[in-house]
């Protein structure tokens, strides 16, 4: 890692725990502790991006070399660098939960590279302070679902951190999966995630809690100057525009969560972004047929808190915590009310474009809310994937008739058998107002579908192809992974090579564990 700038902005200028024992306990008076990761005895690389390598400043043939292979296990530190933990709070599931903190994280160092500064994090490195509980590490089940997920949201379109490694430890991880309480040991691993930081609305939330004002007010002037530059005015002023920051980009973010039809599933405050981009993929999914109220996390199962169609009211929550936890730096609501208002008004005015975009409408009408209103009601008649529907829309012509368009998309349709009476009336209905409305369009049927196929993806890591991966990678065979990799760099296209993938989820998935829903330990 010769090309590798080392630039520790964070650890230099924002306050170090003084403590460098790595004991669990409460941490105050600090942004973060100096801990070195637990060496693994038999590291192994599985995969690496050369995109994010290049990104960050490794060259390719220094990802195959003994060093690479060392830095992002944990093995070895990088000269000039001293990795730490963060810590911060958060809210989990709607209640306090006070300090919290890389748990199981470890950042390695900040680099800087063609004018753009990264922070390189190992997920499932060993034990911090902030581990409460737990032992710090990670098993290659969830790591393979982070490292795979990580990518293919980005090449999506969706932000989100990026995914440098993953690394087997060659240790073995007591987890129980369900926690019912049967744990059984698993393949520990190690994943290296890339992020312009991974500071948190729970960060800004601890200083706040503790009355550490002084740090909060020197934390949030550290984030502007080198997360928002292009902030200026008046301190007040500041504040104000860097919360509305924070709140622009989470609502793009979720934006584009709805789009793909992507549930995180632990939307806690201390998994939210200051930076708006989607961090730590724990019980995610994306959605197999359309239902609103799908969540992929066990834990959530009796409230569903965080399922698909409440995930933009959890961010507007979330960012009302962010509000409260620099209040005391601005000592008014006002503006910081007026910026929570506009979240949500601002938000249904984007959702009902992007949702016209994916069907392929470019134009406005009256009739559009009752158009989109009626479609996400019919969707729930019967099981209808929601991927393979919107892909398949694009292929409808301006000219077909109601049938033939029906016939386009009912490869979507879960049940087929189901798609009859009163069912296939409202599918008819529907289609005979969407029809009428694309024929107000100036878009040939060429055209439309090209822009159809550039907003709806063919291919999302789907819950069950991540688990085949996961199945074959314990028998030590990782072509899986190197398949869907590969397949979800390119998501929007068709592949042909890769057409199996282009499937609705096969019936052995719908109750098998990591195929359906997940805990917060997968």
């Amino acid at each position: 890692m010769k090309n590798l700038k080392i630039n520790n902005r964070f650890t230099a200028e924002l306050p170090a725990d003084s403590d460098l024992t790595n004991e669990i306990r409460q941490v105050r008076n600090t942004a973060f502790s100096y801990v070195n990761p637990t060496k693994p005895s038999n590291p192994k690389l599985i995969h690496a991006s050369d995109e994010v390598a290049e990104m960050v400043g490794i060259s390719k043939d220094e990802i195959q070399s003994e060093e690479f292979l060392d830095v992002f296990s944990g093995n070895e530190i990088l000269p000039d660098t001293q990795p730490y933990a963060m810590c911060y709070a958060g809210h989990q599931f709607g209640n306090w939960a006070g300090q919290l903190g890389d748990g199981r994280a470890i950042n390695l160092a900040e680099v800087e590279n063609n004018n753009q500064f990264f922070t390189l994090q190992l997920k499932g490195a060993g034990k911090t302070p902030y581990s409460r509980t737990a032992d710090g590490l990670a098993v290659l089940r969830s790591s393979i679902r982070e490292y795979l997920c990580a990518e293919a949201m980005y090449h999506l379109g969706v932000p989100t951190t990026r995914s440098l490694s993953l690394i087997l430890s060659g240790d073995q991880v007591l987890r129980d999966i369900l926690y019912n309480g049967n744990p059984a040991y698993e393949k520990g691993a190690i994943v290296c995630r890339v992020a312009p930081s991974f500071i948190r609305f729970g960060s800004f939330e601890m200083l706040t809690a503790r009355n550490e004002l002084k740090n909060l007010k020197q934390f949030v002037e550290y984030n502007i100057k080198y997360y928002f530059p292009e902030i200026t005015g008046e301190p007040k002023e500041q504040y104000l525009q860097f919360f509305k920051k924070a709140a622009d980009t989470t609502r793009q973010m979720i934006l584009h969560w709805q789009r793909v039809g992507f549930v995180h599933g632990v939307m806690n405050t201390d998994n939210m972004s200051i930076h708006g981009i989607t961090i730590d993929y724990g019980p995610y999914g994306w959605l197999e047929n359309y239902d609103p109220n799908w969540t992929p996390n066990t834990t959530d199962s009796q409230n569903r808190r965080y399922r698909f169609g409440n995930q933009p009211q959890i961010a507007h929550w979330n960012l009302y915590q962010l509000a409260n936890a620099i209040y005391p730096l601005i000592n008014e609501t006002e503006q910081l009310e007026k910026i929570l208002e506009s979240f949500m008004d601002d938000f249904i005015v984007d959702y009902k474009q992007m949702f016209l975009s994916k069907l392929g409408i470019f134009t406005s009408s009256e009739t559009d809310n009752d158009l989109i209103d009626n479609l996400e009601t019919i969707l729930q008649l019967t099981e209808t994937d929601m991927t393979i529907f919107f892909r398949n829309l694009s292929s409808v012509k301006k000219s077909d008739s109601v049938e033939k368009a029906i016939e386009k998309i009912q490869f979507s349709f879960y049940k087929i058998e189901e798609v009859s009476g009163d069912i296939l009336d409202a599918w008819k209905k529907w289609f005979a107002v969407y029809l009428n409305r694309l024929n107000s369009e100036e878009l040939s049927d060429k055209e439309r579908s090209q822009k159809m196929n550039l907003i709806n993806p063919k291919y999302v890591l789907r819950n069950y192809m991540a688990q085949l991966a996961i199945d074959a990678a314990d028998k030590e065979d990782y072509s899986l992974i190197n398949e869907l990799y590969t397949l979800l760099q390119k998501p929007y296209d068709e592949q042909p090579e890769y057409e199996k993938w282009f499937a609705k989820r096969p019936d052995w998935a719908r109750s098998k564990v990591g195929c359906s829903m997940l805990s917060c330990s997968s």
